[in-house]
Order: structure tokens, then C-alpha cells, then sequence
């Protein structure tokens, strides 16, 4: 017999040691709402309500390195934005907590870390 899958996606959960200081990073890189909060975890909607950004709590959280190192904690996803303005969006995330990895692979897109450890990337829109 089938299960029946359910009707809501919740989103992508990122670990962190403070779920709720991550999640204000990211309200405030990307000014979206945080829209549920409570001990251990912090839900942020994405727009138009389709989806959302959970922030969970970790004990033991290690932050992932990039580029992957044998032997260390590897990312296991990431998070792509796309901007208008490259270097104006790397400056206002470097302002807001994040750091600027040393490798970055690409011109058309900065590799940086959120407060956590996490790596996302801003990627220009050339479009």
C-alpha cells in the first residue's frame, strides 16, 4: 500500500548551535519573514508563501569547509541567490555577519558564509 505524501514542504532545515540568530541573518540579508519561532527552532517564509527556510538547533554543530577537505565536515547543500549587483550584495552580507570564502570559482558569483559556517553564494544575474 501506498503512504500518502504529505501536502505542505516545509523547506531545506539548516543545523545551527543558535537557530535564531541564524535565521535574523538571514531575515535581514534577504528581508524575509520570520514567520514561526519557538526553543530550537526558527521558520523563516520565502515570498509569495510557497516555501520556507527552517533553522534548527544543533549540539555539537561543526560548520561544513569549503572547498570539501578530506577528512572534514563536507557541505551537504547550499544556497543560491541571485543579485543584481554583485559586489554591492557581497559588501551588505559581509556587513551583516557573513565571510567572504578565499576560493571563489566563478566571476559571476561570490562564495561566502553565513554566521554558522554555512556556505551560500550570490550569483549575479547577467540576464
Amino acid at each position: 500500500m501506498r503512504t500518502r505524501m504529505p501536502e505542505m514542504w516545509w523547506g531545506p532545515a539548516l543545523e545551527a548551535p543558535d537557530p535564531g540568530a541564524l535565521a535574523r541573518f538571514y531575515h535581514q540579508l534577504l528581508e524575509w519573514p520570520i514567520v514561526h519561532e519557538e526553543p530550537g527552532t526558527t521558520v523563516m517564509g520565502t515570498p509569495g508563501g510557497k516555501g520556507f527556510l527552517v533553522f534548527q538547533q544543533a549540539d555539537g554543530y561543526e560548520p561544513p569547509v569549503w572547498p570539501p577537505v578530506a577528512g572534514e565536515q563536507r557541505p551537504m547543500m547550499h544556497l543560491d541567490f541571485q543579485v543584481g549587483d554583485l559586489e554591492d550584495a557581497t559588501a551588505e552580507a559581509i556587513g551583516l555577519g557573513a565571510k567572504l570564502a578565499d576560493h571563489q570559482p566563478q566571476d559571476n558569483v561570490r562564495v561566502l558564509f553565513d554566521p554558522a559556517g554555512h556556505p551560500f553564494c550570490l550569483c549575479r544575474d547577467d540576464g
